[in-house]
């Protein structure tokens, strides 16, 4: 049996990594990008000194800043107006998840048409949009090297799952340094995003032996880094590690799935604006010792990836080292339950049924070791309590 593999045409890793997006554009016979970013990266500088590269090397640009955490429809509309309107060979996109996943969109929009809907999965979408150089700003999303992006329907608060080559960027820009300012808890969402995507995609039923390579290289780059790159965001050595083993992880679910964290992890987001990196932290742990013995050997090889276990510990003894890593993870990068993030205790019991008909419905709950029915991913939401 062979395995189908999908990663970006180009592959630009490490420090100042980004200084080589005039060549790539070259390449690409590109020359006219628009930079799709938030306000934040233009507020540090970083969009600026992407566009001051570009214009060094006689290549005009122009930013569009207008994205926000967590896309919806409306959001992403004038991005694309704006590459409707403006002429633009390429999208430049520049910071977390959300602008990376709103470029997609935009670049599949803005030259293709239609309506976001129409892009939903189940339909697969392998059309080609304006091309993506992907420029991560966070150790966390992966969205660089995958062929997914989601999108928010405000009508019903969905969290549309998009899927195909063409929301695969053409490349990707693997830059350490863009990270060195990012706060601590953006540090800790997006860590603990990263080490969900690893974990997933190794316990996946659509794992596959190329997959794995890449996850448990993910997990071992993440587990000594993580709490260092929390404490000290200036650690460029744990920055480092982490950046790469985000983009490792992100190779190893685009060609794997993720599974049920991230199943359950969207209605949250959707219903209670709870953004996507901490609702998996919230997760990780529950879901994980809920699936494990449907899963032993593997998930006791992320045990020891990871580095809380080692080849001396049985595979019953490293699951119980991991779910307790999993916990104390939480605890020192203080990830909040669902209370302590503000939820109503009320409103988020009564809408738990339908969130777990909408993880069921997103799909992947099916790749995960055990697929669980609604009431047991009921069970799952009230242990978040």
């Amino acid at each position: 049996m062979s395995n189908e593999i999908i990663l970006p045409r180009i592959l630009q890793v490490g420090e100042n990594a980004s200084l080589e997006i005039p060549t790539i554009l070259n390449s690409l016979g590109c020359s006219r990008p628009l930079i799709i970013t938030d306000q934040m990266m233009v507020e540090l500088g970083y969009a600026k000194q992407v566009q001051s590269c570009l214009q060094d090397n006689q290549i005009n640009s122009e930013v569009f800043c207008d994205t926000v955490p967590e896309p919806t429809v409306s959001s992403i509309q004038a991005g694309v107006e704006t590459v409707r309107n403006g002429h633009f060979d390429s999208i430049i996109a520049l910071g977390g998840g959300s602008p990376i996943d709103s470029a997609k969109a935009i670049s599949i929009l803005g030259k293709l048409g239609g309506e976001m809907r129409d892009y939903k999965f189940p339909r697969i979408v392998n059309e080609e949009g304006l091309p993506i150089i992907a420029v991560p700003t966070t150790a966390g999303t992966g969205s660089e090297v995958t062929r997914f992006t989601i999108i928010t329907d405000e009508m019903n608060d969905e969290k549309m799952l998009c899927v195909g080559v063409g929301f695969m960027p053409v490349a990707a820009v693997v830059d350490y340094k863009f990270t060195l300012s990012l706060p601590a808890r953006i540090t800790a969402d997006t860590g603990i995003d990263a080490l969900t995507h690893a974990i997933e995609a190794y316990v996946s039923k659509k794992s596959n032996p190329y997959s794995d390579s890449q996850a448990i290289a993910a997990m071992k780059l993440i587990g000594p880094n993580l709490r260092r790159a929390y404490h000290d965001g200036g650690d460029s050595k744990a920055r480092e590690a982490m950046m790469l083993g985000s983009t490792l992880a992100g190779v190893a679910f685009s060609n794997a799935s993720v599974a049920l964290v991230h199943g359950m992890s969207r209605p949250i987001g959707a219903a209670f604006h709870v953004p996507h990196g901490l609702s998996n932290a919230m997760l990780l742990p529950a879901v994980t010792e809920f699936s494990i013995p449907s899963a032993i050997e593997k998930y006791a090889d992320c045990a020891r990836a990871i580095g809380v276990a080692d080849q001396a510990d049985t595979d019953e003894m490293a699951n119980q080292k991991l779910i307790a890593e999993l916990r104390a993870i939480n605890d020192e990068l203080q990830v909040p339950t669902p209370e302590q993030f503000g939820i109503d205790r009320q409103p988020f019991f009564d809408l738990m049924p339908t969130m777990a008909e909408q993880a069921l419905a997103s799909g992947s709950p099916n790749n995960n070791p055990v697929v669980p029915s609604a009431e047991q991913i009921i069970d799952i939401y009230k242990q978040l309590w």
